[in-house]
């Protein structure tokens, strides 16, 4: 038996017209999904760069989202 507590945690991903995906950790980094995926896009070594994935998944010229950890 381990007294380990294992904690996931996520950010939701908000623009001006409401959330745009999520962001989880994950064994061995991050991984991020925009509403409407289907599955994860990939895993990421930091929480920053799955923030830039985020981002750079949006609109050209999207502006950066707020994060808000839940």
């Amino acid at each position: 038996m381990s007294d380990t507590t294992l904690v996931r945690s996520h950010w939701v991903a908000f623009g001006p017209a409401g959330a745009l995906g999520s962001i989880h950790s994950v064994q061995g980094g991050f991984t991020f999904s925009l509403l409407g995926d289907t599955v994860p896009r990939g895993v990421f070594p930091s929480l920053a760069v799955a923030k830039s994935a985020l981002h750079a998944s949006l609109e050209h010229g999207a502006e950066w989202p707020e994060f808000k950890e839940h």
